[in-house]
């Protein structure tokens, strides 16, 4: 019988394992209370084995942040590259994005301030998200224009447009908002989506 081997998890790992105890204490505690400390503890490591890999916990943020973003780009890219037709393809868009934030970043409250500070701190990365977003509503307009399902408007100014008319289903602030206030988040967004694919909808 061979000896049982302890294999040292490589850096990625760990600091995979770094985020996800950060991500379930900022969840738990809050992201205010939440020190690199507990998140050193939660992993049985010293605080300095978590510096090697994140020099604060702002950078642990960061990087929660990008994680969130890219998951996000995965699932609109996969809506903008399916065989639905246009405009069908544009309301899933829109409920697809609003339920990924209401399941990720809104359903615990704690986790709000971690938004608004994952905001503030990765702004670049935001917005290289946001005109990701455009194009995507750029490319499902430019497929609608092309099957004769919309009027033969200027792609990326519209896409533009509808990004802003939809900025309330899809900024994660305002969501909150509209969560507190009661609303129907879900139809809200069908009804606003089908009032602008009302707009740009071709004529038969």
């Amino acid at each position: 019988m061979y000896p049982a081997v302890n294999v040292k998890p490589g850096p990625e790992e760990t600091r995979a394992r770094i985020m996800e105890a950060a991500d379930a204490l900022f969840r738990r505690l809050g992201f205010a209370k939440t020190t690199v400390a507990d998140i050193a503890s939660e992993l049985g490591m010293s605080p300095a084995n978590v510096y090697r890999f994140f020099p604060s916990k702002n950078a642990i943020v960061q990087a929660l942040c990008q994680r969130c973003l890219a998951e996000l780009e995965a699932k609109v890219w996969a809506v903008a590259r399916s065989r639905e037709p246009a405009p069908e393809r544009l309301q899933r868009l829109v409920l697809e994005v609003l339920a990924y934030h209401k399941e990720n970043l809104l359903e615990e409250q704690r986790v709000s301030d971690l938004v608004r500070f994952a905001m503030q701190e990765s702004w670049q990365a935001i917005m290289a998200h946001k005109e990701i977003h455009r194009t995507v509503v750029e490319l499902i307009l430019r497929d609608g224009i092309e099957a004769g399902d919309f009027d033969p408007v200027d792609p990326r100014e519209t896409s533009a447009t509808i990004q802003r008319a939809l900025v309330g289903f899809c900024h994660p602030i305002l969501l909150e908002q509209g969560l507190q206030e009661g609303d129907n988040l879900e139809a809200d967004a069908r009804a606003v989506t089908r009032l602008l694919l009302r707009g740009i909808t071709k004529r038969k």
